[in-house]
């Protein structure tokens, strides 16, 4: 069983449940996208500078740039791991929740642009092994046994 599984903490969903829980997320995870569509560029600066540009004033200014929106990054994602989420890549606006299906612990999954979560998948398998949620599946994603 993964570590995070046996976390006290650890909340799980029902798909309706989650889907209520939508329209907040949605607006997080839209500022997340556009917020890292301002970091990348300004990141990938910062990586193609040398250990000596670093070190001038620009690049000193960059770094300071970069870590203030590293901070505006983080403090969003920590906005949706307080609501349970859990958040889990930048450019797709990519959000899992834990759920329960046939007694086992799987994830509910949506990315921006979904109007509803409409997709779910093993823990282990990641995005790659999304499924469609099925009308009869619908309510067989739950929260407790």
């Amino acid at each position: 069983m993964k570590p995070e599984l046996q976390d006290p903490d650890l909340r799980f969903f029902s798909l309706a449940d989650a889907n209520r829980m939508l329209p907040l997320v949605k607006r997080i995870a839209g500022d997340i996208a556009a917020q890292w569509a301002e970091l990348e560029p300004r990141l990938a600066r910062w990586q193609g500078l040398s250990a000596e540009a670093r070190g001038e004033p620009e690049g000193r200014e960059l770094k300071a740039e970069l870590d203030a929106r590293s901070g505006a990054l983080d403090d969003l994602v920590a906005e949706l791991q307080e609501l349970g989420c859990h958040f889990k890549g930048f450019p797709d606006g990519l959000v899992d929740w834990y759920s329960l299906y046939a007694g086992r612990p799987v994830f509910l999954c949506w990315k921006l642009g979904e109007e509803e979560i409409g997709w779910w998948h093993q823990v282990d398998a990641g995005f790659a092994g999304r499924q469609p949620i099925l009308e009869s599946q619908r309510e067989a994603f739950r929260a407790e046994e």
